[in-house]
């Protein structure tokens, strides 16, 4: 958040000295306002270990501007993707040879990785009070004191992205309940629009609606994640969780004629383009758009896939990966004097000027700056009302291999509602034997 310093005007009969020193205490108290810190500046080099798959511009310029400041050099190194870039991850801990820093994901899989003796704990460190509480329980790996990791990149949720002139021209308002969603499909088909955008083209997107509807299943039954990672719940048994599957079947009929062959770039292209009224997506959507159209993304907008309850409409957040420090390295003071950096406003500033934000930043007190797009200041909203949670993959290790196929039976009309959910319930159990669990 960038503030301009106001102007500090003194008296010219003041003497020389009086001038200097109520200068100097006058500027040191505008950069405390203005949120700014004097960065310690020692030289030192840290080594990070990051997947290929991220997008490098914003933590480049925030790594550029670290070295600027506080004289420490960022070393990247990087790794496969996918399955193998886990491995690799697991074989250089195991064997003493990981960087200062490791990039990786935050959430379940945290666990697989032994933090509490591989990563350095900041939960005492003052920077690790700005972190948002809900990020906390995703770097954690279960524990009711320990943090371990820093956000690298911004969040992104599983949302309904709308097209902003369609609702107005259509008289239309943000639905808080489903079925006044649903009325609000009603009406642009009614209107010759595609109510919903449906990218079968691209599988994987089909699965957002029930992925993205994780807050309303924890709003029905706080504690399904636990229950369903210890087998005492199912989808097919759940009511809350049941109806992520009721309303995947529930969009059959509103979405567009060739929604089996669309993709997700022409969806995204037929949302912006006003052709299509909602688009269940991940947010990085947005940038997609911006890619394309510029500034046109702000004719999108943003809501949390809606519930039952008008007075609880929450969104379903996925946490960025994250930033670890190597409890085994050497330079233990320089990694959490980077850390602070890199958590301050400045370097979030630094971050969104090379690259725009899919989400919220999972820290506290930080301004989206004005260009951020529209839709994710949509979004600061919920996470200002205290209304997120985090998708199940952050709570659970528990996930089926088949979900994307399972979602795309079911929003082709080849299986119901409750075949899909036995269907993931099944896939789960294969996982979760896998895993040593004692599902029945």
């Amino acid at each position: 958040m960038k503030r301009k310093l106001m102007s500090i005007l003194l008296c010219t009969a003041m003497t020389a000295t009086t001038v200097a020193g109520a200068t100097t205490v006058l500027a040191e108290e505008e950069k405390k306002d203005a949120g700014e810190k004097e960065w310690e500046y020692k030289e030192a080099e840290l080594t990070f270990l990051i997947d290929p798959d991220t997008a490098s511009a914003g933590y480049q310029a925030v790594f550029d501007l670290c070295e600027e400041k506080t004289g420490i050099h960022i070393e990247t190194e990087i790794r496969a993707s996918g399955g193998d870039g886990d491995n690799q991850v697991k074989t250089r801990l195991a064997s003493g040879e990981m960087t200062d820093l490791c990039g990786y994901n935050s959430g379940s899989k945290l666990g697989e990785l032994n933090p509490e003796e591989n990563f350095i704990d900041i939960s005492g460190e003052e920077f690790a009070q700005r972190l948002d509480d809900t990020y906390k329980t995703a770097v954690s790996a279960g524990s009711d004191t320990a943090v371990y990791g820093i956000p690298l990149t911004a969040t992104m949720s599983g949302a309904i992205l709308y097209n902003k002139e369609v609702y107005e021209e259509n008289n239309l308002e943000i639905p808080h309940t489903w079925d006044d969603f649903l009325k609000n499909c009603d009406v642009l088909k009614e209107a010759g629009i595609d109510a919903v955008v449906g990218s079968l083209g691209d599988s994987w997107t089909i699965q957002v609606p029930y992925l993205g509807d994780h807050y309303n299943v924890l709003a029905g039954e706080s504690d399904f994640a636990e229950k369903f990672e210890a087998g005492e719940t199912k989808y097919a048994t759940s009511e809350a969780g049941l109806k992520s599957f009721q309303k995947l079947e529930d969009l059959q009929s509103y979405f567009n004629e060739d929604y089996t062959a669309t993709t997700y770039a022409d969806a995204c292209d037929k949302l912006v383009n006003g052709e299509a009224g909602h688009y269940f997506i991940l947010t990085q959507a947005l940038s997609s758009i911006y890619e394309l159209y510029g500034d046109e993304v702000n004719k999108i907008g943003l809501m949390g896939i809606p519930g039952d309850d008008p007075e609880n409409h929450g969104l379903t957040v996925w946490e960025p990966t994250s930033i670890y420090g190597n409890a085994n390295s050497d330079k233990k003071e320089d990694i959490l004097r980077f850390m602070e950096f890199y958590t301050s406003d400045e370097a979030l500033d630094a971050f969104t000027e090379a690259q725009k934000p899919d989400g919220p930043y999972c820290i506290k007190g930080y301004e989206l700056p004005e260009d951020s797009y529209d839709a994710v200041k949509q979004a600061q909203e919920y996470f200002d009302a205290g209304k997120v949670n985090v998708a199940l993959e952050f709570q659970t290790a528990v996930k089926g291999t088949n979900c994307e196929y399972i979602c795309s039976e079911l929003a082709t009309g080849q299986t119901t509602a409750e075949e899909a959910a036995q269907a993931y319930d099944d896939d789960c159990k294969k996982q979760a034997t896998q895993l040593g669990l004692d599902w029945e």
